[in-house]
């Protein structure tokens, strides 16, 4: 089957989508682009992820925005490849999170979990005139689950290994772990969200920028700052990062809000901001080392990089150094560049959803057992 899969993280800096080739035994990238998201559209998706700034009437409206958004990426990401769409068989769309609430929520004797996902597909499919499947989280926390991490399953088909240990870790705006043991099956799959990736680093370079940045490009802020290691000792005692697996995050807990918090202290503190920069990097990269050494059974022999974090050369130095003893790669050593890699795990997904095979992973989302995920808008 050809796929495209869509993808939009917890950073909202655009659509990411990637053209797949995929059969039971091999996944073939054949495109992929980032398609930014203008300015105006993007402090509108950031407004509805806040409680207190989202309003009803703009959560409707920006779920068809993101709907025509979406289904454009994909007609352009064709048209600049010279892929035409009627050689796409199925569209995968994770959509953009605008609220997700994995705890749960008293309601009468029960505690419900929920999230909410926008970038309607219906109208993906009607634009592209291909089969959508998105709003993939749902379906697991109906079954108990927090609805992520999901891309286990995805990682499972591309990077299981008979002979070695490997750690898929993904840093996007949060960061998350896939750990395959040697020969695993599925139902052998740990995964977890370790804590912040990029969401703290670039919301302080935001904030010290004035606005005038957005992230730390190839992390050269954070290399001339110096850690602080009290202040670093400090954040690391946040209630998420003792929280035992399965466990996942977000903007609840680690948006903007946080990261106020931690540049006014860090300015209380003294540090110039090139210092606060450098202690939030060391944050991520001890965060996810801390996580390894807690909660896996065994360190890993192979950490496998993907997601923006991949390019910032201080924090990926900085996790050298926190675990030296595991060898350091990129999904671009597999053929799959380190950007592309979720908008690919979202049209493995929705293969396999579209094939009727059960694709979350009970043992990293805690769900009571193995489903089907994703809503189906046929052609």
């Amino acid at each position: 089957m050809r796929v495209v899969g869509l993808m939009s993280g917890t950073s909202a800096d655009g659509v990411d989508a990637a053209v797949v080739d995929i059969s039971k035994r091999k996944v073939r990238l054949l495109a992929f682009e980032m398609f930014p998201y203008p300015a105006a559209l993007r402090r509108q998706i950031l407004k509805l992820c806040r409680p207190e700034s989202a309003r009803l009437d703009d959560i409707c409206h920006y779920n068809f925005v993101l709907g025509e958004v979406f289904a454009d990426a994909v007609v352009k990401l064709c048209s600049r490849n010279g892929i035409s769409l009627n050689s796409i068989d199925l569209i995968g769309s994770h959509g953009q999170t605008i609220y997700h609430n994995p705890i749960g929520k008293q309601y009468g004797r029960a505690m419900i979990r929920s999230t909410l996902q926008i970038g309607e597909p219906s109208v993906i499919a009607q634009r592209t005139g291909i089969t959508t499947v998105a709003d993939f989280r749902p379906r697991d926390m109906a079954a108990g689950g927090e609805g992520a991490p999901f891309v286990p399953y995805a990682d499972y088909i591309l990077y299981g290994y008979k002979r070695l240990h490997r750690a898929v870790q993904n840093i996007g705006g949060i960061a998350n772990v896939t750990f395959l043991p040697s020969g695993c099956k599925q139902d052998d799959i740990i995964a977890f969200d370790t804590g912040p990736g990029n969401m703290v680093i670039d919301d302080i370079v935001r904030l010290m920028s004035g606005g005038k940045r957005h992230y730390d490009r190839g992390g050269k802020i954070a290399a001339r700052g110096t850690v602080d290691k009290n202040f670093l000792n400090e954040m690391l005692r946040h209630p998420f990062l003792q929280r035992r697996p399965p466990k996942s995050t977000g903007r609840e807990e680690f948006g903007t809000p946080f990261a106020e918090q931690i540049f006014q202290r860090g300015a209380k503190k003294g540090l110039k901001d090139v210092d606060i920069v450098a202690t939030v990097t060391a944050f991520t990269a001890r965060s996810i080392a801390q996580a390894y050494r807690k909660f896996l059974p065994v360190i890993p022999d192979e950490m496998i990089l993907c997601g923006g974090g991949a390019h910032n050369r201080t924090l990926v130095e900085m996790l050298h150094r926190e675990l030296p003893e595991v060898k350091m790669l990129s999904t671009d050593d597999f053929g799959i560049s380190v950007d592309a890699k979720e908008a690919v795990s979202f049209a493995i997904l929705a293969w396999a959803t579209i094939k009727g095979l059960t694709n979350n992973v009970p043992g990293a989302t805690g769900a009571e057992q193995s489903v089907v995920l994703g809503k189906i808008v046929p052609a």
